[in-house]
């Protein structure tokens, strides 16, 4: 059984910066998609970025292309979303979680096939 955790949320202002944290344990990310997913309030889940365990390849989405970066540690068995010039539009929870021999082709909002979630981790942009 594979766990997540999820880390590094808090309150920031526009054009401030965060870096997430999604530790695995139980089982290695190595064949594992993992993908960054966020719920703001009243809203739908929204796909946020993916990364392939496999071969590394990543994708976004549009509305945070060009700010935030995914990039995994395998030592550590974490993956982590930096975001950068964040906006009040990304407020929300952000939740990580995994696709056993899933491609990451393209950004989930929907989360088919994501088999193990986190907690999630609060990212609230404000002035």
């Amino acid at each position: 059984q594979q766990q997540l955790l999820e880390s590094g949320g808090g309150l920031v202002q526009p054009g401030g910066s965060l870096r997430l944290s999604c530790k695995a344990s139980g089982s290695s990310l190595d064949y594992y998609v993992i993908g960054w997913f966020r719920q703001a309030p009243g809203k739908e889940r929204e796909g946020v970025s993916c990364i392939s365990g496999v071969d590394g390849s990543t994708n976004y989405g549009d509305s945070v292309k060009g700010r935030f970066t995914i990039s995994r540690d395998k030592s550590e068995n974490t993956v982590y979303l930096q975001m950068n010039n964040l906006k009040p539009e990304d407020t929300g929870v952000y939740y990580c979680a995994t696709d056993l021999f899933g491609a990451c082709t393209a950004v989930s909002d929907s989360g088919h096939g994501y088999d193990f979630w986190g907690q999630g981790t609060q990212v609230t942009v404000s002035s």
